[in-house]
């Protein structure tokens, strides 16, 4: 049997569910199909269950893309507050935890009840475990789809299947094969949001100290994230790492400042003047991890009393606490990552409604596009934006 549908969109994921969500409001009859066994699976993952659904910050600074400018139509017609407005219509409970960071009080299986909720009530269908062998287009103009479920066809197709990033929850590089077999340009991909690996000397230091967290300040090509470090058994993650990973390559130089916010000169000077007998680590327990703080005085600092210090070493000590070198070899790869960076090429996509430059009336949204956020609810607010403004364009 083949079924015609006004729009079709594949993926039941955040970008996905709002698209169909914005289009069924405009009286489209929607299909949503997905070959996961359960929609929305990183919306249940994220923010530690409790799903980090937008920042109240949220601006184009906050997006990396080859086209900066790109995200800033789709961001400023759906702010944080148009999805805050539906969490609390909903009657969702939430709290800000740190820097914009708005969170479910409860459980992000909240946000995606949300979003079922909504497409149900304007009559879009939601297919799973739904794969499809074939999309063809047709002369006239139709898009039809040979799937294990059936063929249905559409005048309109999304692609919001997401990216590459933590493939054991079902992503694939579906989408970019569809963008390339429709002469689409795909930039080239990597994983995002990530941890860093060590090898060699500084995974040798380290690696006992798995476990280990202190706030830094993590710096790399003009970039710089204040946050948590965590030491693993494999390198390093926390949210400053995180942010950073984004734009850091292998090769790039990587520095922390391991007492952010401090006046590191000044403290060594103080300590010196009234603790002159007390060794460097002992006090350096006090401001940072003891176990690291010891690590930093057998490897990288020469530990001895306060008092034995010159100036000029003094110096040295203030300068690499403050641009502590760390040389990662890697990331964990898109096992661990939250995003894709790269994606669809956005110069081919109109901004305001993702609709392609190439074939008309196909569409991408959401982490399949290069555009992607910073940790903290960014890329959820993308895959917001993008749907809607999709689902809003599909009606045109």
């Amino acid at each position: 049997m083949n079924q015609t549908f006004d729009a079709i969109v594949i993926g039941a994921g955040a970008a996905g569910l709002m698209c169909a969500r914005s289009a069924g409001l405009l009286g489209l009859r929607v299909l949503v199909l997905d070959h996961a066994n359960k929609p929305g699976k990183k919306i249940l993952m994220s923010g530690g269950g409790r799903c980090n659904f937008t920042n109240t910050g949220a601006a184009p600074a906050n997006y990396l893309s080859a086209n900066p400018h790109f995200c800033k139509s789709a961001l400023a017609r759906y702010t944080p507050w148009h999805f805050i407005e539906l969490v609390e219509q909903h009657g969702i409970a939430y709290h800000e935890k740190e820097l914009g960071q708005l969170f479910c009080n409860e459980s992000s299986k909240l946000i995606l009840k949300m979003l079922l909720d909504e497409c149900a009530a304007v009559h879009a269908q939601i297919r799973l475990q739904c794969s499809i062998e074939q999309i063809t287009h047709t002369d006239a103009g139709l898009f039809q789809l040979r799937t294990t479920q059936g063929t249905f066809t559409s005048a309109k197709l999304v692609i919001a299947c997401g990216g590459l990033s933590i493939p054991s929850m079902g992503a694939s590089g579906f989408g970019y094969l569809t963008a390339k077999q429709f002469g689409h340009t795909v930039l080239p991909t990597r994983a995002g949001l990530v941890p860093l690996t060590l090898s060699g000397t500084h995974a040798q230091r380290l690696h006992d100290l798995a476990g280990v967290s202190l706030p830094v300040e993590a710096r790399s090509n003009g970039k710089a994230f204040r946050n948590f470090m965590l030491v693993t058994h494999r390198g390093i993650s926390g949210p400053a790492i995180l942010q950073i990973s984004s734009f850091w390559q292998p090769g790039d130089e990587l520095q922390l400042n391991l007492l952010p916010g401090q006046d590191i000169p000044s403290l060594l000077h103080h300590w010196q003047s009234t603790r002159r007998d007390s060794e460097l680590k002992t006090l350096l327990s006090e401001v940072l991890p003891k176990r690291f703080a010891q690590r930093l005085c057998e490897h990288w600092l020469n530990n001895k009393p306060l008092r034995q210090y010159t100036p000029r070493e003094l110096a040295d000590i203030a300068a690499l606490l403050e641009r502590w070198p760390l040389i990662a070899s890697g990331t964990e790869g898109y096992r661990t990552a939250e995003v894709t960076l790269g994606g669809v090429d956005t110069q081919e996509l109109s901004s305001s409604t993702m609709m392609s430059k190439r074939v008309p009336n196909l569409y991408f949204i959401g982490e399949v596009v290069d555009v992607t956020g910073w940790l903290g609810g960014y890329n959820f607010q993308w895959a917001w934006a993008s749907g809607h403004a999709a689902g809003n364009a599909l009606a045109a």
